[in-house]
């Protein structure tokens, strides 16, 4: 049976034994907001669950290997990278670091809060930005990067700050002062991105 419990139980369910378990745990939120968590993904809204989301990304700065140890015009859907960005203004670099941090460069990736595809679009938010085709690469990046353009805008140029809000959301950089919010993967979020930016050739000027 699926467990169905909140966040802070998730303890709990880490131990399960993991001989039991096809590939670790799966969790999901469903429409009324609560989350499952289970080791057999017995419903097809279940997604592998990791409990540091950021670890690869963190792994890909200090032993770059494969996709990440390659420059951003080799890397994957490069060209519709490449496309957002001379129809928005976002930097190239920048495209390719928020997407080697959100989903690694997987077009399928879906974490348990239900943003998907390779900038991790909340459905709304993709909705927003004029797209339901949540796993079509062109189709996302475009989406994503009006997203980030917007939060630039919105943030004064201010880096951070918009990649803040791009964890976040806007409206928790702005109810606390304009400031990175206090919360802890969004204050390993920034650094990581900007550090990926970076990396790629990127300034903090954008």
């Amino acid at each position: 049976m699926p467990h169905r419990t909140l966040l802070p139980l998730l303890l709990c369910l880490v131990c399960v034994d993991a001989s039991a378990a096809p590939a670790g745990i799966f969790a999901f939120t469903d429409d009324d907001g609560v989350e499952h968590f289970s080791n057999i993904p017995n419903d097809g809204r279940y997604r592998m669950f990791l409990p540091d989301r950021l670890a690869p990304a963190r792994e890909a700065l200090r032993r770059p290997r494969g996709i990440f140890a390659l420059p951003a015009e080799k890397r994957p859907f490069h060209q519709e990278i490449a496309r957002a960005s001379l129809d928005t203004g976002v930097a190239i670099e920048l495209l390719h670091a928020v997407i080697a941090v959100e989903s690694g460069y997987r077009r399928d990736a879906v974490s348990p809060k239900g943003a998907s595809g390779l900038m991790q679009l909340l459905p709304g938010t993709a909705r927003r930005y004029g797209t339901s085709k949540l796993f079509d690469p062109g189709a996302n990046v475009q989406a994503g990067a009006r997203y980030l353009r917007d939060l630039l805008r919105l943030f004064g140029n201010d880096l951070e700050l918009a990649l803040a809000a791009y964890n976040a959301g806007e409206n928790a950089v702005l109810r606390h002062g304009r400031r990175i919010p206090p919360y802890a993967e969004t204050r390993r979020y920034v650094p990581l991105v900007v550090a990926h930016y970076r990396q790629l050739g990127g300034t903090l000027s954008e």
